[in-house]
C-alpha cells in the first residue's frame, strides 16, 4: 500500500481496521464512525446463507480507495455472496453524514440501514 493516498497511510500510521458484519437483515455495526484523512481498512463479513450489499455511494465517491480495491467497489456498493469477505483500503475525505443500506429486495425496509459518520 505503499504511496497509497498520497502517502496518506504513512502519514498518519498504520490504518486501522473495521468489521462490519453483514446478517439478516442489518449492518453491526449500524454506525461507522471515521476520521477524515486517515486510512483505514473496512473488512465486510457476510455472515448470512444469501447475499448482501453495502451500498454508500456518496460515501464511497468521496473516499480514496485503494487502486487495488477499486474493482470491489461498482456504483458506491461492495456486493458479497453469502459467508463471503472483502477488505476495502480507503481513506475517508470529506467530514459529513452518510447513508448506508443493502440494496436487496425488501433488505432496507426490514432495517438493513445504517450510516457512516466522517469527523
Amino acid at each position: 500500500m505503499a504511496g497509497f493516498a498520497g502517502g496518506a497511510a504513512t502519514a498518519q500510521g498504520s490504518p486501522q481496521a473495521i468489521t462490519i458484519e453483514m446478517s439478516n437483515f442489518k449492518f453491526n455495526p449500524a454506525t461507522l464512525t471515521l476520521m477524515h484523512g486517515r486510512p483505514y481498512v473496512l473488512h465486510f463479513v457476510n455472515s448470512a446463507s444469501g447475499g448482501h450489499d453495502f451500498v454508500a455511494k456518496e460515501f464511497l465517491d468521496a473516499a480514496t480507495i485503494a487502486p487495488e480495491d477499486r474493482a470491489k467497489v461498482k456504483n458506491g456498493e461492495i456486493e458479497l455472496d453469502g459467508g463471503e469477505s472483502a477488505d476495502i483500503h480507503l481513506v475517508a475525505n470529506t467530514p459529513g453524514s452518510y447513508k448506508s443500506h443493502c440494496s436487496h429486495f425488501m433488505h432496507s425496509s426490514f432495517g438493513m440501514t445504517g450510516t457512516v459518520v466522517v469527523q
